[in-house]
Order: structure tokens, then sequence, then C-alpha cells
């Protein structure tokens, strides 16, 4: 693996990217979602204590936390499975390319166009209501924030890859990608309260098990940096503000979800590198 091949090779993805214009649906993702909080949330009526362009950002972000996700999968989970039905595997690989720089470069590029975006909409969103509404913008939200989206796009990519390079059928990859996505958003409550009814789980196993899943990791570390005592959230606010900590919060809806596309991702390099090209 070299840089020249990595250089080369994220070329290659990125002008794939421009042609499906990845880049300005994601663009245009975000904006609407922004558009719409602005429009509903510079209202006087304050959640967790902000309002105007604090409540803006505070429900955008909790939204985002939803549907980063299954961007993230949708970029990434037929990658290198269309490369190889479509023969581009092949083609590449007859060239002085390794495996592993082919698969570092494509993921590069698709962790770059999904985060790019979130970045200039949110960092956009803070400037447009400091400079031109007028409004008081929380700063360290904003970039907690960011910290914390672009962990989760990483985690989300690296098991959109690895989806990829295990599932050679696009059909069924498209399902796996769907149950992914399913059970890091759909179910994490829902699974939360019923281990705790079902059978009455001490209150650390239930957190250790909701920690577990990335989307509720970071969606703890938002609620941490909006309401640092956590008290809108009753006693569970209690226990994980005394408990746990608002900066152990914080820190683990960031390193977690890293620590996850990462692992994820070698899992994908070990089986793409040994496993056949076609």
């Amino acid at each position: 693996m070299t840089a020249s091949e990595i250089k080369a090779v994220a070329r290659l993805d990125l002008g794939e990217v421009l042609r499906s214009r990845w880049l300005p649906f994601c663009i245009g993702a975000y904006a609407v979602l922004g558009g719409i909080f602005v429009f509903v949330g510079m209202r006087e009526s304050s959640v967790l204590g902000f309002t105007g362009m604090g409540r803006v950002l505070f429900s955008l972000c909790h939204v985002l936390v939803l549907v980063l996700p299954l961007l993230a999968l949708l970029a990434t989970g037929q990658v290198v499975n269309r490369a190889r039905d479509d023969g581009t595997l092949e083609l590449l690989f007859s060239n002085p390319i390794s495996r592993t720089s082919y698969l570092v470069g494509v993921t590069v590029v698709r962790l770059v166009a999904l985060a790019a975006p979130l970045v200039v909409v949110l960092a956009g969103l803070g400037l447009v209501g400091s400079l031109v509404v007028g409004q008081a913008v929380p700063w360290a939200f904003l970039l907690h924030s960011i910290a914390v989206g672009i962990a989760l796009l990483a985690a989300f990519v690296g098991l959109g890859v690895l989806t990829s390079v295990r599932v050679r059928q696009p059909a069924r990859a498209t399902t796996v990608l769907l149950l992914v996505w399913a059970s890091g958003v759909l179910l994490l409550d829902l699974a939360g309260i019923a281990l705790l009814l079902q059978w009455r789980l001490p209150a650390e196993g239930v957190f250790a098990l909701a920690a577990a899943n990335p989307v509720q990791a970071a969606r703890m570390a938002l609620l941490s940096s909006a309401e640092p005592t956590l008290s809108t959230l009753g006693p569970v606010g209690f226990y994980l503000a005394t408990r746990v900590g608002t900066t152990a919060l914080l820190a683990l809806g960031i390193v977690w979800p890293l620590c996850v596309g990462i692992v994820s991702w070698l899992f994908a390099w070990r089986s793409f590198r040994r496993g056949d090209v076609v």
C-alpha cells in the first residue's frame, strides 16, 4: 500500500461520487432538515432549556443521529460488491494497485463525502444564527454535535464496508443493511425497556447494553452536552449524571462509535484481502 495508490483510487471513487450526485444529495438532505427546524425552532417555546438557534441545533442533531447511519450504510453498503459485479475490481487489480489501497481509498472518500456536508451545514446554521438572525448560538454544543456526528458516520461506514465485502448479492446486502440500521435505530429504546421489564436487569447492565449501540451512545452524548444534569430524564438522568458523568458520556459517544467503525473495517479488510476478487 502506497500513498500514490490510495490517491489514484480516491480520485476514481471521487469521480464516481460526483457522477452519482451523492454530495449534492447529502448537502440537500442536511439543508432541508436544517431549514425545517429553523422554521419550527425559532419560536419562543424551549426544549431542554434551549430557545431559538439553540433549539434548532438541538432538534436537528437528534434527527441526524437517526439519519446519519442510514446515509452511511447507503453510501458504502454496495460499493465493493457492485465493483465486483461490473468488473471494476478485476480491471483495477490488473494495474499495480493493492487491495488494501483500494479499500482505504474508497472508505476515505465515502466518509469525507458524508462528513463534509454535515460540517458545512451545521457550521453554516451557527453562523447564520449568530450573524444574520442575531441569536445566541451554543458553540460548544455545536462542536460536540459535529464530533459525535462524524464518529457515528465512521461507525456505520465501517459496518457498510464490512457488509459490502462479506455479502456478494446486492439484494441480500440491501436486506442486511436495513437490518443493521433497524437494530441500531428502531429497536434501541424498545429493546432496553423490554429487558428491564422482562428480566429486571440492574441499571448498570441495561446501561452497558444501551451503550454498546453506537447510536444510543451518540444520543446520550448529545443529551449530556445539552443538559449536563440530565434532569429531564428523571431517575435515569440522575444515575447517568452522578455515576457516569457528562464528560464520560461525551467521550463514550465519540470514542465508542469510532472503535466500532475501525473494528468493522478491519474485519472487512481481512476478508477482502484474503477473498476472491471476482
